[in-house]
């Protein structure tokens, strides 16, 4: 079976509203050099084959957004996209599948300057303003661009670009959370023949489809504050096959502020002492905070918690709690025993059983932790005794920057 790793088209929707003018509204995009945020996104995705269902997909997209930059009304963004694996119900935690980064410049009215290679966002010059105030009603066209992923499975190595011919209504104000926010209604339809052909036994030969949203917009901080999609994007392949990919995605950007790492590391660790939680470390990475929980035990071969780990982690939990708005990471890890493909899974199993009894105990919702696996590939210690053996059997929980 192939996959299209899709991804919302409007998670990248970045823009500031100015105040209302005489019942109008002037939208332009404005930039503020250092500002950091995250939108969650969350997908419920049903794929088929040749009309047969073939499997459904839940998925979860964490994009975190560093503005680097601002050249007058220009602003310069840094973005980390992670995407999780198909949930296939396993797991109550969403499993880290791929990473992705990209910068580019966007101007006030919402165009990019990016370079072609970089696969995300996946949506660009969506959306674009017009040069004129905008009453409730009023509606415009522009010309975007989608741009995929389709190495694996298709064979196609370089970003996949097609254009799209994209529909705005200013909707006025609309419900989201319980509150009202400035939304617009983006719509446009897919309908595209690659103009060339690829060495690949299966491509797509055509892609069709749709997207209808509403964005919702936050005046307060200029910038998306939610969204709602639907979507449906068809592949007919090289081979005769039509794979359909079909769901429903709902996200929100949340603001994040700067971590002071050393800090927030000085804190854990006295807690932790205090705490007297054993054999646990914590260290700054690039990430941002990571407690490191070594020789965690488990029976052998086994991702089942023994009940010292359990209350381990019970202690742990109290002080993750008390830094509620930060994302997490788990990450587990094995020593250099059995085949490359059983480590593999034994650390993403073991990862996952500390992920889902985190989420029991109500640490975070499921929307802010993945979890991943890196089998033996980073030991801390030669795998020659047992000493250095313990140190590499351990899970790792990193509180994640933005």
């Amino acid at each position: 079976m192939r996959k299209l790793r899709v991804l919302p088209v409007a998670v990248l929707a970045i823009l500031f509203v100015v105040p209302q003018i005489d019942a109008q509204e002037v939208f332009r995009f404005r930039y503020r050099a250092g500002e950091q945020y995250r939108i969650l996104s969350q997908v419920d995705q049903t794929v088929t084959v040749d009309g047969i269902f073939s499997h459904r997909a839940d998925m979860l997209n964490r994009i975190s957004i560093t503005v680097e930059e601002v050249d007058g009304t220009r602003g310069r963004f840094f973005v980390r996209y992670q995407h999780s694996a198909e949930s296939t119900g396993l797991y109550a935690t969403h499993q880290f599948d791929r990473e992705y980064e990209s910068r580019f410049w966007r101007d006030e009215r919402g165009i990019y300057e990016i370079e072609p290679h970089y696969f995300v966002p996946v949506v660009r010059d969506v959306p674009v303003f017009p040069n004129r105030a905008l009453s409730p009603g009023d509606s415009w066209t522009h010309r975007g661009s989608e741009v995929h992923d389709l190495r694996e499975g298709y064979g196609i190595p370089d970003a996949f670009h097609f254009p799209i011919n994209v529909n705005y209504i200013f909707l006025g104000e609309r419900e989201w959370g319980g509150e009202m926010w400035p939304a617009f209604s983006v719509q446009y339809r897919i309908s595209h023949v690659p103009g060339r052909r690829y060495r690949a036994a299966l491509y797509p030969i055509r892609i069709s489809g749709f997207s209808n949203q509403v964005m919702y917009w936050d005046p307060d901080f200029g910038r998306p504050k939610a969204y709602e999609e639907e979507y449906q994007i068809i592949l007919s392949l090289s081979n005769g096959q039509t794979v359909q990919f079909e769901g429903t995605a709902t996200a929100e950007s949340i603001e994040s502020t700067p971590l002071d790492r050393e800090r927030m590391r000085d804190q854990i660790a006295r807690e932790i002492e205090e705490s007297g939680i054993r054999d646990t470390r914590v260290r700054e990475d690039d990430l941002g905070v990571t407690i490191t929980l070594d020789n965690i035990q488990f029976p052998p071969d086994s991702a089942v918690l023994v009940t010292s780990e359990q209350e381990k982690l019970r202690r742990l939990a109290v002080i993750l709690s008390r830094i509620p708005d930060r994302d997490l990471l788990i990450s587990g890890h094995t020593a250099l025993a059995g085949t490359e493909a059983g480590r593999q899974l034994l650390s993403e199993q073991r990862a996952a059983a500390v992920g889902d009894f985190l989420l029991q105990l109500g640490v975070r919702a499921r929307d802010r932790m993945m979890f991943q696996g890196f089998g033996a590939t980073r030991p801390v210690a030669p795998n020659d005794t047992e000493a250095g053996r313990a140190l590499n059997r351990r899970v790792e929980i990193t509180i994640l920057e933005n």
